[in-house]
């Protein structure tokens, strides 16, 4: 395991690794918020 950990914060694909699972994690964070809001302001209208 801690090969692993040494490979994903040194080397630079574990870096863009990294980079990437946090985008996409970011992504549908934001997605998620987009839609639950979109969705209680079609309730508030109706």
């Amino acid at each position: 395991m801690d090969i692993v950990m040494k490979e994903l914060f040194t080397t630079p694909i574990g870096l863009l690794s990294l980079f990437t699972l946090g985008f996409i994690f970011s992504m549908g964070l934001f997605i998620w918020w987009r839609l639950s809001k979109n969705i209680r302001d079609e309730e508030k209208g109706n």
